[in-house]
């Protein structure tokens, strides 16, 4: 039996938690210990991109997307800062866990402020929707974008296996989501079509693969890859 070495990006990580590739192929990280979306720059440096708001330091970002844009959309729950299992215990400096927008010039800006905890959070192939799984709420809500604006934000859908964590969209438009018992997926009207029943509580998932038709899953002890006959939403 042979081994393969496997490499580190980065160590220690700083409790990251969500991570995106921007379109010129530089990783972004919601860095939950640091309290910061920081990204990856070709030569390894990193760059802050958010890490307060009118003087205040962020809670713990969380999940993090980029629009065609280039503006990057992520939320902000205080998982890192509730205790030091996820990151560094501390007192909350926001008056709120919110879904913010970080402008192509560096501005941060809330999107949305009517979450408890808000979490995984992706957009629609057209990205004329944003999807937002609130945990605690056990639901998704469905936002509109308008340039720089949510609107709407119905409950989309309830979660049956728990919570809901991590969110993607494939190509038709579906919703996929991480529970407690698995993966979810769900029709764009909000219909449950089927569930994908894993052993561990599942974390994140994303597409990718040659194609994007291979969905990456993470949970507890271990990362699950599954060759779907759909494509992510986001090529």
């Amino acid at each position: 039996m042979s081994c393969q070495r496997q490499d580190s990006v980065r160590q220690p990580s700083g409790y990251v938690n969500g991570n995106t590739i921007d379109r010129t192929g530089r990783l972004i990280s919601c860095s939950q210990g640091d309290r910061q979306v920081i990204r990856t720059e070709y030569d390894g440096t990193r760059t802050v991109l958010a890490s307060h708001l009118d003087g205040r330091r962020l809670n713990s970002p969380n999940d993090v997307v980029e629009r065609s844009d280039g503006s990057i959309w992520f939320t902000d729950p205080p998982y890192g800062i509730t205790s030091s299992y996820e990151g560094h215990a501390a007192e909350q400096e926001i008056d709120g866990c919110h879904v913010y927008r970080i402008a192509p010039d560096g501005a941060v800006t809330v999107v949305a402020d009517d979450f408890i905890r808000p979490n995984g959070l992706a957009f629609s192939r057209d990205e004329s929707q944003l999807y937002v799984a609130d945990t605690p709420g056990k639901h998704i809500r469905r936002f509109d974008v308008d340039g720089e604006k949510l609107t709407g934000g119905e409950v989309f859908a309830p979660c049956e296996g728990g919570m809901f964590d991590g969110i993607r969209l494939d190509s038709t438009g579906r919703v996929w989501a991480a529970t407690h018992e698995g993966v979810h997926c769900f029709d764009p009207d909000g219909t449950l079509i089927g569930k994908l029943l894993l052993p561990d509580v599942v974390s994140n998932l994303t597409f990718g693969g040659p194609k994007g038709n291979r969905l990456f899953i993470t949970a507890t002890t271990s990362v699950w890859s599954w060759l779907s006959n759909v494509q992510g939403a986001q090529r």
